[in-house]
């Protein structure tokens, strides 16, 4: 299984092309998301699953022989995570909303596309909740972090945390004194509109 984050024109027959130019080395499409729209640009989340000995490389192709598409991002994607909509998110915090945070913390890796999640004190960068993949220490560095008061992202350096690579790192608060924080290893960048959305789902937390 894989993600890719591909960039195309956005007008009629644009998003077929793709699916068709996938299909010719054998892709099977599981799900598309729309990432974001610009004026005459779309980006575009597919996940897509390859017979075995199919070479990555032959998707990448595929996608830019097309006029005016490029490939953003290419990643390995877990079985079974899925491509999960806010609103089955939203749900579930509507269900339970004393556990809101801790609920949006773990499905965080699912919703954003990140390797791990966290939920931290804006205090004292003391972790309450995080995901599998996250740090296993009991505080993350404020000074590495950032304002954790608004929502953001900065890139840390190689030994932000001993042991620990170069990382793309996100975060906004929640209504209470910690935050959400979320990672990325090798990209891609955060883009408007998933900042937006991390904002727009933490502020919804009790």
């Amino acid at each position: 299984m894989f993600l890719l984050r591909i960039g195309l024109p956005d007008r009629p027959g644009s998003l077929g092309a793709v699916a068709t130019a996938l299909g010719t080395v054998g892709a099977d499409i599981q799900a598309v998301e729309i990432v974001e729209k610009h004026a005459g640009f779309a980006v575009d989340d597919f996940m897509v699953e390859v017979p075995l000995g199919t070479l990555p490389d032959a998707l990448i192709t595929a996608c830019t022989s097309l006029p005016d598409v490029s490939v953003l991002w290419f990643s390995h994607y877990p079985e079974g995570w899925g491509l999960q909509a806010d609103v089955a998110v939203l749900d579930e915090m509507t269900e339970n909303p004393a556990e809101a945070a801790s609920i949006l913390t773990h499905a965080a890796p699912t919703v954003f596309r990140v390797n791990w999640a966290a939920q931290v004190d804006r205090g004292d960068g003391r972790v309450i909740t995080r995901t599998s993949m996250a740090p296993d220490v009991e505080r993350l560095p404020l000074d590495s972090l950032g304002s954790l008061d608004a929502s953001g992202y900065v890139e840390v350096a190689e030994g932000w945390l001993p042991g620990w690579p170069e990382m793309l790192l996100a975060a906004a608060p929640f209504k209470n004194r910690s935050a959400l924080v979320l990672a990325r290893t090798g990209g891609p960048a955060f883009i408007k509109s998933e900042l937006a959305r991390l904002r727009h789902l933490a502020a919804l937390t009790s």
